[in-house]
């Protein structure tokens, strides 16, 4: 071997195998010792030998991530984090999931330090105090306690964790929004692609790159519609449309009023007010994601070695395969026998699925497609999945 060190060429850096590195060091001892020398791994030379060049095989790899390190599609951790500042993002850190909750009962009841839970045992905190208004209502924020994506379907949030006198129930009449988890490299690494076109010469390219790095923004899509007519939308012609999922109204109308073309509408039922540089302000509109609670039923015939944490498994998959969804995109039962089959998995062979039923809420699942709005996404939990067995 002509060297053991890595080697950096025009395609990149690469480096000898460990075993590769331990065979040229045995044959370079026994071409100076002779040929008969004894290096097996239970002789002192031997391993010697196997110290040597595991601290050769480590420096390599060192070499090797710190020449990765200077491209985010190779940079991980702290490297990767540091790397797309260039583009003018950071790293995501973690939020909660916060849900607009009504409190009823009796009027002027001082609600102190209030807490509720969801229908999955999450609990959520209200703000330090609450008063309850002669109306006998009031609507505040909850924020739930864990840290992460927590989902909570509308009126799913409706228990009272820490009863109060003349506190009386509790509800959310909308779904939460969702907090983000700490961002993977996966996904910092697919905005600094996103991100590379907030100087794009496409100008909705921009406005959408913009938007996607607003922070607390989890999800986003920008439609437009060029033509002299309302389009199937209902976007008006000459506007673009934002679907976002989180981040601060403000910020979120800022990156669309600072990016959009003189003249252009925008379109959506959240409304603010943007402020150029001159100081002349204009309305801007955009969509909060509406998420669509997807209900499903499965059923499957059980083979041999067929257990029920399996069926636990398969809950998994659909309710991960159908919140995956991008937004606007509708759920096709049929596409649901992939996940539901565990294909990849060998628990997919202990069972047979014979029959998929979806369904929106509370409505009776048949075997039809559902269509999702360009404003909406499909969600959905485990809780929301029936599994018959026989």
């Amino acid at each position: 071997m002509t060297s053991l060190a890595a080697q950096v060429t025009s395609t990149g850096i690469t480096a000898p195998p460990y075993a590769d590195i331990l065979a040229s060091l045995i044959a370079s001892f026994q071409s100076i010792y002779g040929i008969d020398s004894y290096l097996g791994a239970d002789s002192q030379d031997g391993q010697m030998l196997a110290v040597v060049a595991k601290a050769i095989n480590d420096s390599n790899q060192t070499a090797i991530a710190v020449f990765n390190s200077f491209s985010p599609q190779t940079a991980q951790g702290e490297a990767l984090s540091s790397r797309v500042k260039m583009n003018g993002i950071r790293r995501e850190i973690p939020t909660r999931s916060t849900a607009t909750v009504t409190i009823v009962g009796q009027a002027g009841t001082v609600i102190s330090s209030g807490v509720v839970k969801d229908n999955l045992g999450y609990k959520w905190d209200l703000p330090v105090s609450i008063t309850i208004p002669i109306g006998g209502s009031v609507s505040v924020t909850a924020t739930c306690q864990t840290i992460g994506n927590i989902i909570a379907p509308a009126n799913s949030i409706n228990k009272i964790a820490a009863p109060q006198l003349g506190w009386q129930s509790v509800t959310n009449p909308s779904a939460a929004v969702q907090g983000s988890p700490v961002e993977s490299d996966a996904t910092l690494r697919q905005r600094q692609s996103i991100s590379t076109s907030i100087g794009a010469l496409s100008v909705l390219d921009s406005i959408s790159a913009n938007v996607a790095n607003v922070a607390g923004v989890s999800r986003s899509v920008v439609a437009e519609n060029p033509t002299g007519a309302t389009d199937v939308n209902g976007i008006p012609a000459h506007s673009i449309s934002a679907v976002v999922a989180g981040g601060s109204v403000q910020d979120i109308i800022d990156a669309i009023g600072r990016t959009k073309t003189a003249g252009t509408g925008t379109y959506g039922t959240t409304t603010g007010t943007y402020i150029d540089a001159k100081g002349i302000a204009s309305t801007i509109k955009y969509f909060t994601l509406d998420t669509v609670s997807i209900k499903v039923e499965v059923d499957i015939t059980a083979l041999s070695g067929y257990v029920s944490s399996t069926g636990d498994a398969l809950k998994q998959a659909v309710a991960a395969y159908i919140s995956a969804n991008d937004i606007g995109e509708d759920v096709y039962f049929t596409r649901l026998f992939t996940p539901a089959n565990l294909q990849g998995s060998a628990l997919g062979e202990t069972y047979v699925v014979t029959a998929i039923r979806i369904a929106v809420g509370i409505a009776t699942p048949t075997a039809a497609n559902i269509s999702i709005a360009f404003n909406q996404a499909a969600q959905c939990i485990v809780g929301d999945i029936t599994l018959t067995v026989s």
